[in-house]
């Protein structure tokens, strides 16, 4: 099935969907995706990483019919009652609540595994006990570990490096017993660094490209772990959300209980990455001086190269990445770019300026 035929399936036929970490970067994108397919939709989040401002620019940009057809339960997937409640009459599951980063979990290991495995393993026993048709889950390309080989393909794994990558790949061991146990379908799709729209810039453990961007045009200086010649498949967020509604829909049986890379399917270094942002940032806010990158030593836990190998996915699944990393980035600069001067024109009017 190709994304548009699924897209035309949904909406012909609408279902109810349950998002967890609906207001987080991935999960709001999902969430925008189907209100304006005109699906029924279900949000869970504790909103400790995510935003309630990510909800209302949702609001804001599906409009208020669409918007009646979302319900948001402000709850704890590691509370099980609440995570029976959300699923209770849901045919989809597209869970995206976890804790992520490398660095928190090497921090704080108790914690990661308390959301990433007890978490899920609530989400999954709901899901069974309520019937649910499909349950999606978002794995990680930190299970493949130290395996060298590239680009990763998703039968050879190495040792994991991180108590985070640890947690993602017990969801899969977990996911594939429920399978076997209890008959519950489900399809883990491995992110490769997603960045886009809503991606927080804030916090010690932002990843690379909201980070960049929010320092770029506040023209604070950017660091680079190790010497900038370590590679990342970098993947836009359309592409994860086609990924999602494609292992949600999928109608080929050889497709269900599998695992599957999500990304482009290329490599770009942090160095290059960091002049194509400096670029574009100059291009949108002249006033924006970016400067060179600060380098410093490389971080513990994090792998020197990632790719992805596509093919299965593509093949399985029908998933083709529509955008590219380039063009990713360009419109991710622009929203965070609008966003600035949004919040200045804010900022200007709350003091008379505006």
């Amino acid at each position: 099935m190709s994304y548009s035929q699924a897209r035309k399936t949904l909406l012909s036929a609408p279902r109810t969907w349950l998002i967890t970490g609906v207001a987080g970067f991935i999960g709001s994108n999902l969430l925008e995706q189907l209100l304006d397919l005109n699906q029924t939709v279900v949000g869970l989040d504790n909103l400790s990483t995510g935003y309630l401002a990510n909800l209302e620019d949702v609001r804001c940009s599906v409009g208020e019919e669409k918007w009646r057809r979302f319900t948001f339960h402000q709850a704890d997937i590691l509370d099980l009652p609440s995570c029976m409640e959300a699923v209770s009459g849901v045919d989809l599951v597209l869970h995206q609540a976890a804790l992520g980063s490398v660095p928190r979990s090497i921090e704080d290991p108790i914690a990661t595994n308390a959301a990433n495995v007890s978490g899920f393993l609530n989400m999954m026993v709901a899901a069974c006990k309520c019937g649910v048709k499909r349950f999606v889950y978002a794995a990680s390309s930190s299970t493949y570990g130290d395996h060298p080989g590239l680009p990763k393909v998703e039968e050879r794994i190495g040792k994991p490096l991180s108590p985070y990558a640890v947690t993602k790949y017990v969801n899969e061991l977990y996911a594939d017993v429920f399978f076997k146990t209890y008959g519950l379908e489900s399809i883990g799709l491995r992110y490769f660094n997603v960045f886009g729209r809503r991606q927080d810039p804030a916090g010690a453990y932002a990843a690379v490209i909201p980070l960049w961007f929010g320092n770029l045009l506040e023209s604070k200086p950017c660091y680079i772990n190790g010497d900038g010649n370590t590679s990342r498949d970098f993947c836009y967020i359309e592409n994860t959300v086609q990924a999602n509604i494609l292992a949600a829909m999928s109608k080929n049986s050889e497709a269900i209980n599998q695992v599957y890379n999500v990304a482009f399917g290329g490599r770009t270094t942090l160095n290059e990455l960091h002049s194509h942002m400096r670029q574009m940032v100059a291009a949108l806010s002249p006033q924006s001086k970016g400067s060179d990158p600060i380098y410093r030593e490389f971080r513990s836990g994090d792998v020197k190269h990632s790719q992805a190998d596509i093919s299965k996915a593509t093949r399985l699944l029908g998933y083709q990445p529509a955008h590219g990393v380039m063009e990713g980035l360009q419109e991710t600069a622009q929203w965070f770019w609008e966003k600035k001067n949004s919040q200045m024109d804010s900022l200007q009017s709350s003091i008379g300026l505006g």
